[in-house]
């Protein structure tokens, strides 16, 4: 299905709701010629790129580019899509810069996240003539973009535009359609219905809290919380067989109301709304919102330096890291990561493989104290959790 390119160009309330602009998919465009072109070697580089942070080891091949800190992610819009941001004004000098390297970066990057819906923001303040990049860097970082990187991405914000952007803007007004009257209609009547807070928490709520309270507070004292119970068991009826699973977003106002219903004692059945894109994002938003992530704190470094570990003793780590949880996170990592092996069993029909779902559920299941998940972990949080499912059933046993 396809949907349109919107470009925030001013400092709006529309621009509150990021999530709800739209990007399509754009036929080639002719482009004039230039003498800065990609060489093969060059497009070779994002097949390798494993990190993104700005603490980037000196010798590693993008130090030079992360230290800078151009392209950061910057966390989850309403829709749980991941933001990532480009910042113009932490561009150096074109001297002191690789604009080529650069693109490898941003790709690399991107690549992490373009298997799920996600989000862009461009920050335009601090472009000079000093650091720009050229119009043919232009056109081939466009050339470099193919459907791969088009298809899930469904808002693009460029921020704080000067006479130069505003240029391009007409220069590409075949692409790009600016479209005021769906900005208008992005303005809401209300706010919609938000969760309670997380601390302290309300006597039934459920996002937010810690598994090991959920399970007090459970009737029959099922370890596994009763909002990845109700997902996973409407899923397993209803989304095998869905295309692009756990890939597509929800309506926001009812993703919050499901979490306000929850969050009020009130039952929920999925099958009366029978929307399965808004039962897998409640179950990554739960997942997601969890005080301790469902690996906990503690698995953080092993998991992290897990790649290190020869293949041969993987199993016999990851076995002995998953049944050092406490008893609610195993039987939740267990159930959860059982259902999933499911999902992946009918990848031929849903595309979801072991690869694709540790993309969407890696950084859901662990990140850092601080809540803010470096890139140089995501890669091997993402290969730990496509070696989980993999494994589970000698992980499990």
């Amino acid at each position: 299905m396809s949907s349109e390119l919107l470009v925030d160009l001013g400092e709006d309330p529309a621009t509150a709701q990021l999530g709800q602009l739209k990007l399509t998919t754009i036929e080639d465009q002719q482009w004039p010629a230039d003498e800065s072109t990609f060489s093969k070697s060059e497009t070779d580089l994002s097949q390798c790129f494993d990190a993104g942070s700005p603490h980037l080891p000196w010798d590693h091949p993008f130090y030079d580019i992360a230290r800078h800190q151009i392209i950061e992610v910057a966390g989850d819009d309403n829709f749980g899509r991941k933001v990532i941001v480009f910042n113009a004004c932490r561009m150096p000098p074109q001297h002191q810069l690789d604009h080529h390297k650069l693109l490898m970066y941003l790709k690399g990057t991107l690549d992490q996240y373009v298997e799920s819906d996600y989000t862009l923001i461009y920050f335009h303040h601090g472009l000079t003539s000093e650091n720009k990049p050229s119009l043919g860097w232009l056109r081939d970082a466009y050339r470099e973009f193919d459907r791969k990187y088009k298809k899930n991405i469904k808002a693009l914000y460029i921020v704080h535009p000067t006479m130069f952007i505003k240029t391009l803007l007409i220069l590409f007004k075949p692409i790009i359609r600016y479209d005021n009257k769906l900005r208008a209609s992005l303005k809401p009547s209300a706010q919609p219905p938000m969760s309670p807070p997380h601390s302290p928490p309300l006597p039934d709520q459920v996002f937010g809290v810690p598994l090991a309270l959920l399970r007090q507070r459970s009737s029959d004292g099922d370890p596994v919380p009763v909002v990845m119970r109700d997902t996973i068991s409407f899923l397993l009826e209803s989304g095998m067989e869905i295309e692009g699973i756990f890939r597509r977003s929800a309506n926001v106002t009812l993703v919050k109301d499901v979490q306000v219903r929850y969050n009020s004692g009130t039952t929920v059945d999925f099958r009366e709304m029978e929307d399965v894109h808004l039962a897998a994002v409640i179950l990554k938003t739960f997942l997601r919102e969890l005080p301790e992530p469902l690996l906990t704190f503690q698995l953080y470094n092993d998991i992290v330096n897990f790649t290190s570990v020869s293949s041969d003793n993987q199993v016999e780590l990851m076995k002995t890291l998953v049944e050092s949880l406490p008893e609610e996170n195993y039987a939740s990592l267990r159930y959860l990561i059982t259902f999933l092996a499911q999902v992946s069993a009918n990848s031929e029909v849903n595309k979801m493989t072991n690869s694709n779902l540790a993309v969407v559920f890696g950084p859901n299941l662990l990140w850092g104290r601080d809540a803010a998940m470096s890139l140089s972990a995501i890669g091997p949080i993402n290969n730990f959790t496509r070696t989980l499912l993999d494994q589970q059933h000698l992980v499990f046993t």
